[in-house]
């Protein structure tokens, strides 16, 4: 079974850099999809960005984060730049493990990101 574990939130000011990782074990890090989500409260969960088996990423937040993996440390990265209050939210990691990459099946518990301004 795979778990995913988040880290790398915190407080942060408008305009600072973060970086979160995630690190899975328990699975076949490298052969599945990995993505970043986030969650505001009274929100829904919306992707920020994906990044298939093969390293090809997709960005639903456009210009200022980044999604990397890497499988020999079976860790996905989201590296955050030039935050912004509305950037606030729990962020997760999910993993696509079934032949459906686009079906996130496995969830991390989040890590919260707080921006001031």
């Amino acid at each position: 079974q795979v778990r995913l574990i988040e880290s790398g939130g915190g407080l942060v000011q408008a305009g600072d850099s973060l970086r979160l990782p995630c690190v899975a074990s328990g699975g076949a890090f490298s052969t599945y999809a990995m993505g970043w989500f986030r969650q505001a409260p009274g929100k829904e969960r919306d992707p920020v960005a994906v990044i298939s088996a093969s390293g090809d990423p997709k960005y639903y937040v456009k210009g200022r984060f980044t999604i990397s993996r890497d499988n020999a440390k079976n860790t996905v990265y989201l590296q955050m730049n030039s935050v912004k209050p509305e950037d606030a939210a729990v962020y997760l990691c999910g993993a696509a493990t079934t032949i459906d990459d686009s079906r996130y099946d496995t969830w991390g518990q989040g890590t919260q990101v707080t921006v001031s301004s």
